[in-house]
């Protein structure tokens, strides 16, 4: 199996480290227009004779489809807006594909490629990371084992374990995709019926075992990608919500209908600017901690009938920065997410075309690939 990883970012380098630790593998190119100074973790992997680091230029067509070429998958950890070209040129070159998806929008347009992936006999499976991605695939596996399905809940957050105001948040993966899903409104069901409710609404407390404690849950876009469609008139509630700590929204709703976090250029002082821009060159260097231990809540709850008595189906997940190797818990639960898929995938365990997580990963080879590095699943 010879894996090519787009992006030498935090999810695209624990991506890499993650294939490398499966004997099957036997290449990992990790691509990015830098990669003179990749994460810490992975200077036991630039020992390995199997991992090669190699300069990449996304917006270059020829020389991308060149190298995908050479290798069975393509997993992107490139920011969202690359997904559907990528995908395309995968398909092009014959490799199976998969990524971080978190845009719904773009995965409707990945959907549109499906004739020609199953055609190639490849599998491309968007939205392969924490949410979307394996919540997909635990609300799947819920839905399945029970009769009738009444409502489907799901909570994630990634949050620091020693929280500092103002915002009590750290930034665990890209600060533009978590302000994207702070404007974005959310796909839901209501009553059968797929809407959208606004971002940063209904927020409600969610109280997870000692040391987490109570957080807020509130609505963010993207969360669960095209699942309100997929169950449409099947299931009555769908919903995601994000976790923070306690305040948060308080803080960060004001920021947006201030129009800190808008995308709409401005003029200030005779120059048009961006306020998102501003407001991220501003944080980032005060929520960019990377010597500060992360953690990520994950709770899934479907509930409904089996064999006409009430029942539900529980999945919880507590993940911990890794210490010993210096990977975040998003890391663990993202990048190794996106690690696993591109593996099921080159092993034959997915259908060809394009699916989505909880249309296409098997539930048990996934976590019990998870648990296998530590990252266990809960069910009740």
């Amino acid at each position: 199996m010879r894996f090519l990883v787009l992006g030498a970012g935090l999810q695209g380098s624990a991506c890499s480290w993650n294939l490398l630790k499966h004997e099957e593998v036997r290449a990992v190119t990790l691509a990015d227009r830098e990669v003179a100074r990749l994460a810490p973790f992975l200077a036991e992997a630039e020992r390995d004779p199997r991992f090669h680091a190699v300069r990449f230029d996304a917006r270059d067509d020829e020389s991308a489809g060149t190298l995908m070429q050479e290798h069975d998958a393509v997993l992107c950890a490139l920011p969202y807006y690359y997904n559907e070209p990528m995908t395309r040129l995968a398909i092009r070159a014959g490799a199976h594909f998969a990524d971080l998806g978190g845009n719904t929008g773009i995965v409707v347009k990945q959907k549109e490629q499906d004739a020609d992936a199953a055609a190639g006999g490849l599998s491309v499976i968007p939205d392969c990371g924490l949410a979307p991605g394996m919540v997909n695939i635990l609300a799947a596996e819920g839905i399945r084992r029970l009769d009738r399905v009444d409502a489907v809940r799901i909570y994630v957050g990634g949050l620091p374990q020693h929280p500092e105001p103002p915002l009590n948040y750290q930034i665990v993966y890209s600060l533009e995709g978590a302000l994207d899903y702070y404007t974005t409104p959310s796909w839901v069901l209501r009553q059968g019926k797929a809407l959208q409710v606004d971002a940063l609404s209904e927020v409600e407390r969610v109280d997870f075992p000692a040391p987490v404690g109570e957080l807020e849950a509130f609505h963010t876009g993207g969360g669960i990608s095209t699942m309100p469609f997929a169950w449409e008139g099947k299931v009555a509630t769908m919903e995601y919500k994000t976790l923070r700590y306690p305040g948060h929204v308080a803080i960060m709703r004001p920021i947006r209908e201030l129009g800190l976090i808008g995308n709409e250029p401005i003029e200030v002082k005779g120059q048009q600017v961006v306020p998102r821009d501003v407001f991220i060159a501003v944080v980032r260097p005060k929520l960019f901690r990377p010597e500060s231990r992360d953690l990520v809540a994950l709770r899934v709850a479907v509930r409904g009938t089996r064999q006409g008595e009430p029942a539900q189906v529980g999945f919880q997940l507590l993940d911990y920065f890794d210490a010993a190797h210096g990977i975040s818990a998003m890391m663990r639960t993202t990048g190794y997410s996106l690690a696993l898929t591109g593996l099921l995938q080159a092993r034959g365990d997915t259908p060809h075309g394009v699916r989505t997580p909880d249309e296409a990963v098997p539930y048990r080879p996934y976590v019990e690939g998870l648990a296998r590095f530590g990252v266990r699943i809960e069910e009740s």
